[in-house]
């Protein structure tokens, strides 16, 4: 099997900064593309930021320039620096990993229990 851990969510102030992480454990041949989502309260997940195995990354237009995403390959590991947060980037955090595991031939999607972000105003 395959776990996704994510950690550091948090409460913050309007304009401040948090960094997630998330690390991917259990048995993994290879970790193809990573990528973080939100979910705010009544509404659908979607994507936040996505990175390639070979470091390629891409944004929603609301985050860009505030949001870096990046990546461990060594510990299986995708962050998210968060700056000049906003009210608005409130809502539970999602990794998410396509993994090929030992002895499989076939891709399969991981996601994270997921990370609350408050920003206050």
């Amino acid at each position: 099997q395959v776990q996704l851990v994510e950690s550091g969510g948090g409460l913050v102030q309007a304009g401040g900064s948090l960094r997630l992480s998330c690390t991917a454990s259990g048995s993994i041949f290879r970790i193809n593309d990573m990528g973080w989502y939100r979910q705010a309260p009544g509404k659908q997940r979607e994507l936040v930021a996505g990175i390639t195995s070979g470091g390629s990354t891409s944004y929603a237009d609301s985050v860009k320039g505030r949001f870096t995403i990046s990546r461990d390959n060594a510990k299986n590991t995708v962050y998210l620096q968060m700056n000049s947060l906003k009210p608005e980037d409130t809502g539970v955090y999602y990794c998410k990993a396509d993994v090929v595991r030992r002895g499989w031939v076939s891709v399969q999607d991981y996601w994270g229990q997921g990370t609350q972000v408050t920003v206050s105003s």
